[in-house]
C-alpha cells in the first residue's frame, strides 16, 4: 500500500476567515496589539488589518474604550494646542493613569474612559466641564451633567480670559477711591480676588482694597455657615458661589478653608472630610504652619518659649559654656570631636583660635572654621535672590 500523504495546511494569507476567528477579531480589535491578535490566530499583521477594514472596524486607536492623551485635553479644555502644562498638571501632579498602546512601530499615550471619570470625580473642582462639550466622550456619569451646570455658573461670575486695557484702567480707578472691598471689587470686575491680587502686582499698583469689617456678629462664622461650606464643597461648588451663598468674600472662605485644612485645593479638602462635618480629617499642624496661623500664633510662640527656656536651663545644668575653649578652637568640630587628638580641653596646647574671614559682598567679618567667600547672611541673600531670578525667568 502507497504511503498516506498528509495534506499540507495553505499559506497563513491563504486560509479561509470562519466566523470565530471574525468574532475574536471584533472582539480583540482596539484592545490588543496587531501582533498579538495575529499570533493568536496563526495570521499575518497584514491579513488581520485588511479583514479588520473589511468588517469596517476602523482604525485601532478607535476601536477602544479609550482615548489618546492629546484628544482627551483637546476635548476637556476646548483647546488644540498648548497642552504641555496639562500634561504635567493632570498626570505628574494629579496623577492622571495614562497607558502606553503600540501600534505597528509608533507608540501612543492613552487614558481609558473608565480610568478618567473616576479620576476626574475626584478632581471635579480642578476641572472645568463648561468648556467640555456634553457625549464628547461618550456615555457620561451622572454627576457630570450637575457639575456642568456649576462650572458654567462660576465662569458666568468669574472670567478667566486675559485682562484688557479697559480692565485695567477701571482697577486702577476704583482702587483709587479707597471705597471698596475685595468682594465688592470681584463683583463688579468678575474676576477672583486672587486674580486682582495678582494684577495688582503685575501692574505695580500700590493702592489696595479696603479692609472688610470682620467684627461684630454679622461677621462670626456660625454652625451653619461651616455646614453650608462643608456642603458646597462636597458637591463641587466654587468657593466665590459658597461666598455668595454665604454673604462672604471669596477670599475669606479660602482663608478659612486653608485655616483648618492647610490646604485651598476644594478637592483634597473633600478627600480630607468624606461624609463627615466641617474639620473632620483635618491635618494635624506642625509648628512652622502654627507660627503662621493667626489662630494658633501666640499659643505656638509661648510654647517656643517655654521650650527655649528649659532647654537653656538643662544647658547651664550640664555645664555647656557657649564661651567654652573648644567652641573658639579651630580644631573642634561638633560632631569629630577634636581633630588634633586631645581629649581635655583645659590641658590642650594645640590650641588654635578661629581665624576671623571677611565678607566679599557686604565687607562684614566673620568667624566660621571652613573658608567661605560670603558670610551665612550673604550666602542666604544670594541664593533668594538667584531663586527670585529663576522665576521670572520662567515666569512661575
Amino acid at each position: 500500500m502507497e504511503a498516506v500523504r498528509k495534506r499540507k495546511s495553505p499559506p497563513l494569507g491563504k486560509r479561509p476567515w470562519t466566523p470565530e476567528d471574525e468574532s475574536y477579531l471584533t472582539e480583540k480589535w482596539g484592545y490588543a496589539s496587531v501582533p498579538a491578535i495575529a499570533k493568536k490566530l496563526n495570521r499575518t499583521e497584514n491579513a488581520v488589518v485588511v479583514r479588520a477594514q473589511r468588517l469596517g472596524l476602523g482604525a485601532v486607536l478607535m476601536a477602544g474604550g479609550y482615548v489618546t492623551l492629546n484628544q482627551l485635553l483637546a476635548t476637556v479644555t476646548g483647546r488644540e494646542r498648548g497642552n504641555t502644562y496639562q500634561r504635567k498638571s493632570w498626570v505628574e501632579n494629579r496623577g492622571l493613569p495614562v497607558h502606553r498602546k503600540k501600534v505597528n512601530r509608533c507608540s501612543f499615550s492613552v487614558v481609558y474612559l473608565e480610568e478618567f471619570w473616576e479620576w476626574a470625580e475626584h478632581n471635579r473642582s480642578f476641572l472645568d466641564f463648561s468648556k467640555m462639550e456634553p457625549l464628547a466622550l461618550g456615555r457620561e456619569p451622572a454627576w457630570v451633567t450637575e457639575q456642568r451646570k456649576k462650572d458654567c455658573r462660576a465662569c458666568a461670575i468669574q472670567r478667566k480670559d486675559p485682562w484688557t486695557a479697559d480692565e485695567d484702567s477701571r482697577l486702577k480707578m476704583l482702587l483709587s477711591q479707597h471705597k471698596y472691598t475685595w468682594a465688592e471689587l470681584s463683583e463688579m470686575l468678575y474676576r477672583t480676588t486672587g486674580a486682582i491680587q495678582h494684577r495688582c502686582r503685575d501692574l505695580g499698583i500700590k493702592e489696595r482694597p479696603v479692609k472688610a469689617d470682620n467684627h461684630g456678629k454679622s461677621a462670626a462664622w456660625t454652625e451653619s455657615d461651616f455646614a453650608v461650606l462643608a456642603d458646597g464643597i462636597r458637591h463641587g461648588d466654587s468657593y466665590m458661589a459658597i461666598g455668595q451663598a454665604l454673604s462672604k468674600s471669596e477670599k475669606a472662605v479660602r482663608s478659612k478653608v486653608y485655616t483648618v485644612y492647610l490646604t485651598e485645593s476644594a478637592d483634597k479638602v473633600r478627600e480630607y472630610m468624606g461624609d463627615g462635618p466641617w474639620g473632620a480629617g483635618a491635618p494635624e499642624l506642625k509648628v512652622k504652619q502654627a507660627v503662621h496661623l493667626s489662630a494658633t500664633r501666640t499659643e505656638v510662640r509661648k510654647q517656643l518659649s517655654y521650650l527655649a527656656g528649659l532647654l537653656r536651663k538643662r544647658a547651664n545644668d550640664l555645664g555647656y559654656d557657649p564661651y567654652w575653649q573648644r567652641f573658639m578652637c579651630q580644631h573642634w568640630d561638633n560632631f569629630g570631636g577634636c581633630s588634633a587628638g586631645c581629649a581635655n580641653c583645659d590641658d590642650c596646647t594645640e590650641f588654635r583660635r578661629i581665624r576671623p574671614q571677611y565678607c566679599a559682598r557686604c565687607g562684614g567679618t566673620f568667624y566660621e572654621r571652613k573658608e567661605n567667600r560670603f558670610c551665612g547672611a550673604c550666602r542666604t541673600a544670594r541664593k533668594k535672590k538667584a531663586q527670585r531670578h529663576w522665576c521670572r525667568v520662567n515666569h512661575s
